[in-house]
């Protein structure tokens, strides 16, 4: 017996038809004798409408009560699951956030899961019912609904995990694992039967859309064992399980590779600030006031001194963030001392990522010259010890993706494809 959290994303629990096959798969593994807690997200959709009823309503509208509304789609999901269990002769009730509770921080709209008491879901477990849980919410200070942040349900279902103790954490979605890149741009793409914690943090951070960012940093904390697994496969149909996400202890030397997978990411912007005063503080005046404004800055190059005594200052801004940086820096100009600020939103960020680069050299220099034999222009580099992202034209990113997959190694033979 094992005690398992299953988490259903949108697209799982997108209408009835689609919930009852969830409630067929929870009810497999409760078959089999497994303590099952399921994490719910709203059905897909319904996060963005009650967003726009909140903005339709006021423009500035009190956060609290925004958490309110926006969480209404989760509590909808849980109820009318833990409804379609009970009609299949499984036990089952809904929990809501604050009736475990789940203690979250006070920043609404984007809090943090600081507690969760699971003395009440022990006991149900204990008594073979299933819980079903809301995800993307919580309770702060005064007994007041907060949520996540979106795509929180997947950090509720993993916060979950790690308080019930459970043996691992199924993540459901649209896709049936983790792939070496994105199938729709390489047919040949693999799926991975294991990935590391960080390499799944480092390819979510850059542009892999399988799991939320947070979660999987949170799983790295916590160890917990998350799989990545197909909601749209028929409970026990599966010839092939999906993607487990572990610490690097668990996946054998003879398992890894050099390169895990290529990620790309066209959500971001470029900005150069030309001639930028050489001396001390400068770089400060620049991203001193964008933090302040709360805008994320990614890759940053500066370039040698001119002799003038100046420098140029590239970097790169959420797209999305793109209107609100430039007039961030626009107003500090007079501190800044730039005298040109040059913007292009027409880029995309590839990135390769994998354990084996710390004890492998050449990855970045492989990179480079793939990329050069095909006119691809490299126009920043950022690096950690597992990952190497270049900025590009957006243009080419397709591009990029295909050929560093081949150059990699990363392509499915033949019969396999």
């Amino acid at each position: 017996m094992a005690r398992i959290v299953m988490k259903f994303g949108g697209t799982s629990m997108a209408g009835i038809e689609r919930i009852r096959i969830v409630a067929e798969r929870v009810k497999h593994e409760w078959e089999a004798g497994n303590e099952v807690a399921v994490v719910v997200s709203a059905m897909a959709g319904e996060t963005d409408r009650l967003v726009n009823f909140c903005r339709e309503a006021s423009a500035l509208y009190d956060p609290r009560e925004y958490d309110v509304v926006v969480s209404s789609g989760e509590q909808i999901t849980s109820g009318l699951l833990a409804i379609t269990l009970q009609a299949i002769g499984v036990p089952a009730r809904s929990w809501l956030g604050w009736q475990l509770p789940i203690r979250t921080s006070d920043g609404h709209g984007s809090a943090r899961i600081e507690a969760i008491d699971t003395t009440a879901l022990n006991a149900s477990l204990a008594d073979r019912q299933v819980a079903v849980i809301p995800g993307f919410q919580g309770m702060a200070l005064g007994e007041r609904v907060a949520t996540l942040g979106r795509g929180g349900s997947d950090t509720s279902a993993v916060a979950m995990a790690a308080a019930m103790k459970a043996d691992r954490c199924d993540i459901y979605t649209d896709v049936d694992g983790v792939y070496t890149t994105d199938p729709r741009i390489v047919p040949r793409a693999r799926k991975l039967k294991r990935v590391t914690y960080e390499e799944m943090l480092e390819l979510a951070s850059v542009g892999a859309k399988v799991l939320q960012t947070r979660s999987v940093g949170l799983a790295m904390k916590e160890g917990v064992r998350v799989q990545v697994l197909s909601s749209f496969v028929e409970a026990g149909d599966d010839p092939e399980p999906g993607t487990l996400i572990v610490g690097e202890e668990e996946i054998d030397d003879m398992e890894r590779q050099l390169i895990t997978g290529v990620a790309y990411d066209k959500s971001e912007a470029k900005v150069t600030l030309a001639e930028v005063p050489d001396r001390p503080g400068a770089v400060a005046a620049i991203f001193g006031p964008l933090a302040e404004a709360n805008i994320n800055v990614d890759m940053i190059v500066q370039n040698i001194a001119h002799t003038t005594g100046s420098t140029d200052v590239t970097f790169t801004v959420p797209r999305a963030e793109l209107p609100r940086a430039l007039d961030v820096l626009d107003k500090a100009r007079g501190d800044i001392g730039y005298s040109r600020l040059i913007h292009d939103p027409r880029v995309a960020k590839i990135s390769v990522v994998g354990v084996g680069m710390r004890s492998h050299a050449g990855v970045a220099a492989q990179m480079f010259t793939t990329l050069g034999a095909r006119g691809i222009n490299i126009l920043a580099i950022t690096t950690s010890e597992i990952k190497v992202s270049v900025l590009i034209e957006e243009d080419y990113s397709e591009l990029a993706v295909r050929v560093l997959h081949t150059a990699y190694g990363l392509d499915a033979e033949d019969d396999a494809a």
